[in-house]
């Protein structure tokens, strides 16, 4: 029993001294602990700066081709002015007529504020509009008397050719396609050095005249 005993406590006391953490170990990890550096503070992520916006230019504006004349030194197809075609001469106003009338109906008026222009008028209705030398009235195209003859055909493809009647050749007349279709339609004189020398608006058999009423 005694032996038994003995052995017995000396279980214990290995037991008991297993049990006990080992001091140096212990203080070999508080050790380890203090001496493992504290991480350095990051500085903060650097944003790259945006690129700074690139200055809005002013659009460019393309000018839009204008007239640099008035607007009522333009000859339109509906007229020139407050003379329009298929309408009474209007009262009040500057166009008259001036100079010797030939008997009967046609007559020719004209106006002291625009020079080289003459309108044929019929049945108390003008019905062609002729711009001549020295005017300075043309057509919104820019066209006018002095205009060449290829830029005529290049603003008008289309146009009638037809002989003149009193100039040689290169001399013509240019007439538009839907002359004899009873609305306004334009007719160009060429002359010899192929240039505009008359434009006319009008309605036939008046826009086809050669000679004023006749």
């Amino acid at each position: 029993m005694r032996t038994l005993a003995c052995a017995l406590a000396l279980s214990l006391s290995l037991v008991a001294c297993s049990s006990e953490p080992d001091a140096s170990n212990a203080a070999q990890s508080v050790d380890a602990t203090q001496d493992v550096p504290e991480a350095a503070p990051q500085p903060d992520a650097q944003v790259a700066p945006s690129p700074a916006p690139a200055p809005v230019s002013s659009p460019v504006l393309t000018p839009t081709p204008t007239m640099s004349s008035a607007p009522d030194r333009v000859l339109a197809l509906e007229g020139l002015g407050d003379l329009r075609i298929g309408a009474a001469i209007p009262s009040g106003g500057s166009w008259a007529e001036r100079g010797a009338q030939i008997d009967g109906d046609c007559r020719t008026v004209s106006s002291p504020r625009f020079p080289g222009v003459y309108a044929i008028v019929t049945a108390g209705k003008v019905r062609r509009i002729t711009v001549g030398e020295r005017s300075d009235v043309k057509l919104v195209e820019g066209i006018g008397v002095g205009t060449s003859e290829q830029d005529v055909k290049r603003a008008f493809g289309g146009f009638r050719e037809e002989r003149h009647e009193y100039e040689q050749a290169p001399a013509k007349y240019l007439t538009a396609p839907n002359a004899r279709s009873g609305d306004p339609a334009l007719r160009f004189e060429i002359g010899q050095d192929r240039r505009v020398s008359l434009i006319h608006v009008g309605t036939m058999p008046v826009l086809g005249y050669v000679e004023g009423c006749a």
